[in-house]
């Protein structure tokens, strides 16, 4: 159980501050940082301190990546510039599939739900890595669904070096998770898989649904995270945990 005390601080005090911080980077607008702080509330609320020290991660890395030779990447034409500052759509579509798993642990209490969260945040990590630190490291990128060459910022393309930077997206959202479960190693195989098969699940949608209009770049992210989510609870409960 968590320290009401504890978690009550970390309500008050800490996520609205980090939304205030984030808000001044201009990494959200303020419909965003509004958004961000209640989604903020609701995991430290059902997930406890360790499910929010990993979104917290995933908003460092994602901060840091996003604006990472950002000028660059807009003059090449590997970015817009409207993606310097995200909004509600993006919190969401980041979010909202770690909040419903959390829901159902909260109601069942079943590690396998863990395992879903993490799996969730591990992809949208992942996929946040491997988009924009591809765009600059990528060479000659495939699209996932026939393995042409595209140029680097097209949906559903791929690259090794993309590879990689998911890969490790994933791996740094695995620790987060061991603490919650007796099952580290079932726990970790799940998150990993997880993770990466979600972020090629989010190319493989950017490729194909994304690319004929019928999502935008945050319903992508809300479907490839559930995705990998499920796979996560898959795998854990495939390899009895």
């Amino acid at each position: 159980m968590h320290d009401p005390s504890f978690t009550t601080l970390i309500i008050g005090l800490i996520v609205p501050l980090l939304g205030v911080i984030a808000y001044r980077a201009k990494a959200l607008d303020l419909a965003g940082t509004l958004a961000s702080v209640l989604l903020g509330i609701l995991v430290i609320y059902l997930g406890g301190v360790y499910t929010f020290l990993a979104l917290l991660v995933f908003l460092v890395f994602g901060t840091a990546t996003t604006k990472y030779r950002f000028n660059e990447k807009v003059k090449k034409g590997f970015s817009s510039i409207e993606e310097r500052t995200r909004s509600v759509g993006n919190v969401l579509g980041n979010g909202l599939a770690v909040v419903v798993f959390l829901i159902v642990e909260a109601i069942t209490r079943q590690d396998v739900f863990w395992a879903a969260t993490f799996s969730a945040i591990a992809t949208v990590n992942g996929d946040t890595l491997a988009s924009e630190l591809g765009k600059v490291y990528g060479k000659r990128p495939r699209l996932i669904t026939n393995l042409k060459p595209v140029k680097p910022g097209t949906n559903g393309g791929i690259s090794l070096a993309g590879e990689l930077f998911a890969l490790l997206g994933v791996l740094v959202i695995v620790p987060f998770a061991l603490p919650l479960t007796k099952y580290d190693l079932t726990m970790t195989l799940a998150v990993l898989t997880g993770g990466f098969l979600g972020i090629n699940a989010d190319s493989f949608i950017g490729a194909t649904l994304e690319n004929k209009g019928l999502l935008d770049n945050n319903g992508t992210n809300f479907l490839a995270s559930l995705i990998g989510g499920l796979i996560g609870a898959l795998v854990f409960y495939t390899l009895g945990g």
